[in-house]
């Protein structure tokens, strides 16, 4: 019983010291400087949402799921970040993640949020881009890569994302897909 609690932990060891949360590198590789995983899906109005269909702006990838504390507390900053951007140059769109469609639906109707929300079965989307626990966001360039990874129970401000989009659009421009 010993050795089997032993080998566990050094199991348990080894994934943790290979795995970089802030980072999103997990064993096998990390989203954050690859191309931006597919997200092809329905979303709660039954509209078909696909990542490839908006390149050329940026796009705010938010893993939530209803029963998350800094899932909740940081929606009315997303709320403000798609207000902010309504011309269309950047867009949110939430992946629910371990949580019902029903649970989902009457969430954004109470607490708002006029963006693409993907619930239910959404296939292996978490796991390719390496989601360890909710909230976490992503950010997708306009030319398809994922190039930042945003976590913690604090969540994320509207001004925080407009930030981080503003210190890499000064970077140099993304590389094509």
């Amino acid at each position: 019983m010993a050795l089997a609690v032993a080998v566990a932990t050094a199991v348990l060891v080894v994934v943790l010291a290979l795995g970089d949360p802030q980072r999103g590198t997990l064993i096998g590789g990390s989203a954050v400087g690859q191309p931006a995983p597919p997200i092809l899906g329905l979303t709660l109005t039954g509209e078909v949402f696909d990542l490839d269909d908006h390149r050329g702006r940026w796009v705010v990838v938010n893993f939530f799921a209803t029963w998350c504390a800094g899932c909740i507390a940081e929606h009315p900053e997303l709320v403000a970040f798609s207000e902010r951007h309504a011309a269309g140059d950047a867009i949110v769109v939430t992946v629910a993640f371990d949580d019902s469609p029903d649970a989902v639906r009457g969430f954004f109707e109470r607490a708002g949020g006029d963006w693409p929300v993907l619930a239910g079965d959404v296939g292996s989307v978490p796991v390719d881009y390496g989601v360890t626990a909710v909230p976490e966001t992503y950010l997708v360039s306009p030319a398809g890569y994922v190039v930042d990874k945003l976590v913690g129970a604090a969540g994320v401000t509207a001004d925080q994302l407009d930030a981080r989009i503003t210190a890499l659009e000064s970077l140099t421009p993304a590389r094509p897909r």
